[in-house]
């Protein structure tokens, strides 16, 4: 696998679906023209964050897949011949919901999808309300640019997901995301949890030695009930090298259409002088299946 053009969707989003995904498409589209042959939205590209509050109603967001937004998706990524990684609310059957990405290789084609495994239930993030846990494992799924692992936003606090992924042969981590800050934070512990939330995916990077991709929303979503401030998405969307090193950042609060080489053959190199996988004493980890050890 040579050199790789990854384009990287950083957008935000409103209560209107296909403005919404008109202008992923458009953000798609300016990556392609630049030579991006695999292109990354965000989490839940679609809509707004709905999970801010539980309600009933946000359930008639989610598809059947295939279904109308994937179906758009799948036209987009063979138009254009890229590896297209998508985020979509999935309708399974009556009351079985996920958070699911669909990637459409480049004749349109399917190449496989991963189902949100943790789902968080925090004050804002309300996800248990709406998504079943994802029952497809860790497994990564082949495509004409490589073999992908993709993982989606409160996945990417556990390592667990990310070496299960490398173990499996993944060639590139990626975290479609929509993380953002609590309005009643303060500007110290905001930059806490961004700073937290940059380094917990360079060190999936360099523990299993893998170039991370990892796209957030920006701008900020509105609390349609009131209970809360809403939250201001942090953006700040990059790309990390297999030693962790940042290849490329955006900003916090602005929409972007970026494209960022990377080279997934570095990742023989990097382990190579840092054999993590050769070190491992797997006959030491049983314990790790356990909620806790007392």
């Amino acid at each position: 696998m040579g050199k790789l053009k990854v384009g990287i969707v950083q957008q935000t989003c409103s209560n209107d679906k296909q403005v919404n995904i008109n202008k992923s498409i458009a953000g798609i589209k300016k990556c392609a023209s630049e030579g991006a042959e695999l292109v990354v939205l965000q989490e839940l590209h679609c809509g707004i964050y709905f999970c801010q509050a539980e309600e009933t109603g946000m359930f008639d967001m989610a598809e059947p897949l295939p279904g109308p937004s994937y179906n758009q998706f799948s036209v987009v990524a063979q138009e254009l011949n890229i590896v297209l990684v998508t985020s979509l609310f999935e309708k399974r059957a009556p009351g079985i919901y996920h958070n699911t990405a669909v990637v459409f290789d480049k004749n349109g084609s399917e190449a496989g999808r991963y189902r949100k495994m943790h789902i968080p239930d925090d004050p804002a993030y309300y996800e248990k309300f709406y998504f079943t846990e994802g029952d497809m494992g860790f497994k990564p799924i082949q495509t004409s640019v490589g073999k992908l692992g993709v993982l989606i936003c409160w996945d990417q606090w556990y390592p667990e997901a990310a070496r299960l992924m490398a173990m499996a042969g993944a060639e590139l981590l990626i975290y479609p995301t929509a993380i953002g800050y609590e309005s009643s934070d303060t500007e110290a512990e905001k930059s806490r949890q961004r700073d937290a939330w940059i380094i917990s995916q360079r060190a999936h990077a360099v523990a299993n030695g893998l170039p991370v991709v990892s796209v957030n929303r920006t701008g900020y979503e509105p609390d349609w009930t009131g209970v809360t401030k809403g939250i201001q998405f942090w953006g700040s969307s990059f790309v990390a090298g297999p030693q962790g090193e940042i290849l490329w950042q955006g900003n916090q609060d602005e929409e972007l259409n970026q494209v960022v080489e990377i080279d997934p053959a570095r990742t023989e190199d990097v382990r190579r002088i840092w054999p993590f996988f050769r070190d491992r004493r797997i006959d030491a980890y049983n314990d790790l299946s356990k909620r806790y050890i007392d």
